[in-house]
């Protein structure tokens, strides 16, 4: 029980980025570095008071520090990791952790042990065009055809791989990673991806870095040909033939703008795949994004994506074990990792 505590303390505390010290002054100095140091190192367990400050600095429910579910995860690959210190890489690792701690207990509970069937693969990449028929494979496999995908994180979702929402450091895009070896998971930075169109062209991206064969390719190529696929999941080679043809040397950017809100994929991107299937050239590409630079349009664009790109089976998943009485009211709480008041105050504003 000691040791449990301990480790459970010890993520909570890199959860929120918080020293020893730190911790102490937001607990207002009711406890010592030093006694901290001694609950870390399982010598001591605070008492009842105690942990309900601990619960209120760290912003977990009394029940974090007794879960058993336990999260291993994979070796773990950020985007733009280089520009993160580590503090901030325990931040996102801890989070991470305990909102999937949560997710597997509640799946538990419910007796779900369905598990991700992953397409079949190739084993090594030769070039672009076998990055363009993985997708395809992949969309095939998935009863996608060539049409657009009205929410991304749902159609990953249903596909058993778990889709992970933090805020974090703006340096940080995203990750993905296997949980106990078995499950796949990929964590987006709600705090960067502000628009729809870059939720989902990140979501699919990092199902690149999971699906495709990149262990022996360059981080700078592996970035590319994650880049390649994730166009080629939202807008297939022949939904682009289909929309603007196989040449062009003209195109209007209010075309441009009805296709990313058909296919729910930025005009960057979309300019990006016509060259790359070889239906602009080099040099229009390179005009167009000087145009897009131009006029400001680089981190915001026009015609944005309506679509809205959510994941709702979590709480789907919770509300049905409160109905079916599998759980009590207080332990759903605890689950969605919020006090009993406001999980009250939420199944009242449902609907």
């Amino acid at each position: 029980m000691n040791q449990l505590f301990a480790e459970r303390l010890n993520s909570a505390r890199m959860m929120n980025g918080f020293s020893l010290q730190d911790l102490s002054d937001k607990l207002e100095n009711r406890v010592s570095r030093q006694a901290l140091h001694k609950y870390e190192n399982g010598e001591v367990i605070p008492d009842s008071d105690m942990l309900n400050y601990l619960c209120e600095a760290l912003s977990v429910r009394p029940d974090y520090f007794t879960r058993e579910t336990l999260v291993e995860l994979g070796e773990i690959s950020f985007r733009k990791i280089e520009n993160l210190p580590s503090k901030e890489q325990n931040i996102i690792i801890e989070r991470t952790r305990e909102v999937l701690e949560r997710y597997i207990e509640l799946e538990e509970i419910m007796g779900f042990s369905k598990s991700f069937e992953q397409p079949e693969m190739i084993s090594s990449i030769t070039s672009i065009e076998d990055i363009e028929q993985v997708a395809k494979k992949v969309r095939e496999v998935w009863d996608l055809c060539d049409n657009p995908i009205p929410n991304v994180l749902e159609l990953l979702e249903n596909k058993n791989i778990k889709m992970i929402q933090i805020e974090a450091s703006v340096d940080f895009d995203g990750l993905q990673t296997w949980i106990n070896g078995k499950i796949p998971v990929i964590v987006l930075n709600k705090a960067k991806l502000k628009s729809s169109d870059r939720i989902r062209f990140s979501a699919f991206h990092e199902l690149g870095h999971l699906l495709l064969p990149l262990k022996e390719v360059t981080e700078k190529l592996a970035e590319k040909y994650c880049h390649y696929f994730a166009g080629a999941m939202l807008f297939p080679k022949e939904a682009v033939i289909k929309e603007f043809g196989e040449k062009r040397t003209n195109i209007s950017i209010q075309e441009l703008g009805l296709v990313k809100k058909k296919y729910g994929i930025s005009l960057q991107a979309i300019i990006y795949r016509l060259k790359e299937l070889g239906i602009i050239s080099a040099y229009y590409m390179s005009y167009y994004f000087k145009y897009i630079v131009q006029m400001g349009w680089k981190v915001v664009e026009p015609y944005e994506y309506e679509g809205k790109e959510e994941s709702n089976r979590f709480d789907q998943l919770l509300f049905r074990a409160l109905s079916e009485e599998l759980i009590s009211l207080s332990k759903a709480a605890s689950l969605d990792n919020m006090k009993l008041a406001e999980f009250r105050a939420k199944t009242m504003s449902v609907g």
